[in-house]
């Protein structure tokens, strides 16, 4: 069971919501997207995200038309795997279709970018074997000063 906490940019409130790992995220349309999706390979007990975010994932998801495989979303800073400023961490981020072709790829890739719901989605040249799209509000997610000293969160 996870707890999960999601930031509602309509009423600037927390909602806390407690999922399964095979249960769907919270403002998910249609189960496109469960807890264990989600997660990925993070082992924190609570999880966030932002309602935008998950409103994204749903037009993206709609627009698309098919089924996205998620390799994850949400990553703690030092559960490894990006940067310092990773969207990731803010919950806001997806890395997608991993076991496809390149054109498939390409074919999402583009999707995202014409949606208009991502504030920004990653190059080809940056991501060749995935696509990562996020909903970022701004420049970074976090100091990197800041995670490499407070661990403990």
């Amino acid at each position: 069971m996870a707890k999960i906490l999601v930031y509602n940019n309509d009423n600037n409130r927390m909602e806390t919501y407690y999922r399964g790992e095979n249960e769907a995220m919270p403002y998910n349309n249609g189960r496109t997207l469960t807890v264990r999706e989600f997660r990925g390979s993070s082992k924190s007990p609570t999880l966030w995200t932002t309602k935008r975010t998950m409103q994204a994932w749903n037009t993206q998801r709609y627009l698309f038309g098919s089924a996205i495989p998620v390799g994850f979303a949400f990553k703690r800073p030092w559960e490894g795997g990006h940067s310092a400023q990773s969207q990731h961490y803010a919950g806001v981020a997806f890395d997608v279709g991993q076991t496809w072709t390149n054109a498939k790829r390409a074919t999402l890739r583009n999707s995202a970018k014409a949606s208009g719901v991502w504030s920004y989605v990653e190059p080809v040249s940056l991501t060749p074997t995935w696509v990562h799209f996020d909903k970022r509000s701004l420049s970074s997610a976090c100091a990197s000063r800041w995670f490499s000293s407070n661990k403990t969160w």
